[in-house]
């Protein structure tokens, strides 16, 4: 009897410290982001394109000594040089496009483009409007489309058509344009309004664009059929300048 209640003893301190080693090792999340523990200043590209200073970073909510090097307070600095051509190569994991920006007919906004891809702002973001024969629609690092840079931008006067393979500014409504750009799908000419500045079109791999916008969709938050069933990410837009 002793020996059965001595092992029974043994046997219970056994089961106690497995939980208690378990507990130690177990790791639970919040799901809420600690911005106090995040990276944020892990590069000053933002800085050292000139664009901005480090003035104009927002500050992270919740620790007022960490500065956001993918939010800002204003606009960039205008950086391209009108006597010069850019492009951007547009890598998703579906392939690669390229788009040529349009600075005579959108300063700002080609700029604002430049500048964002430079600090790397679009790298690992989501394709998350799709919507066949519309418009494929990016710049949104939340995916929720609601997302930008912590800034908004005037509109600029649009004197071309949304034909296929137009890039032109998302908004939300007049002199709000942000981080967020869509693709045009088909010929939108007098379909839609020109509100949208223009400031760039695909020159290569429209097929890229097609395989893009044949992504099965679902209906989304908003009501719309636009939300991708797989996701869609821009892995890293590179700014070449000649």
């Amino acid at each position: 009897m002793r020996l059965s209640r001595i092992a029974g003893l043994l046997a219970m301190l056994f089961v106690v410290s497995l939980v208690a080693a378990c507990g130690k090792t177990e790791v639970k999340t919040t799901g809420e982001l600690n911005p106090a523990a995040t990276s944020l200043s892990s590069s000053d590209a933002d800085i050292e394109s000139g664009c901005w200073t480090a003035a104009d970073r927002v500050k992270t909510k919740g620790d007022s000594e960490l500065a956001n090097p993918q939010q800002w307070s204003k606009p960039p600095e205008m950086q391209i040089d009108g006597s010069k051509k850019y492009s951007a190569l547009v890598e998703t994991n579906l392939g690669s496009f390229t788009i040529e920006l349009l600075p005579s007919e959108a300063p700002l906004a080609a700029n604002n483009f430049v500048c964002l891809a430079r600090a790397g702002f679009y790298d690992n973001t989501p394709v998350h409007r799709i919507v066949s024969g519309f418009v494929i629609q990016g710049g949104d690092p939340t995916g929720t489309g609601s997302g930008g840079p912590g800034y908004k931008f005037n509109d600029e006067p649009v004197n071309l058509d949304y034909l296929k393979g137009t890039v032109a500014m998302a908004n939300s409504g007049p002199n709000t344009n942000g981080s967020q750009f869509f693709v045009v799908l088909d010929n939108l000419t007098g379909k839609l309004p020109k509100n949208y500045t223009i400031f760039g079109k695909v020159t290569e791999g429209l097929d890229v664009v097609d395989a893009i916008a044949n992504t099965p969709t679902s209906v989304g938050r908003s009501g719309e059929k636009s939300t991708p069933n797989e996701p869609i990410i821009v892995e890293k837009v590179t700014i070449t300048e000649s």
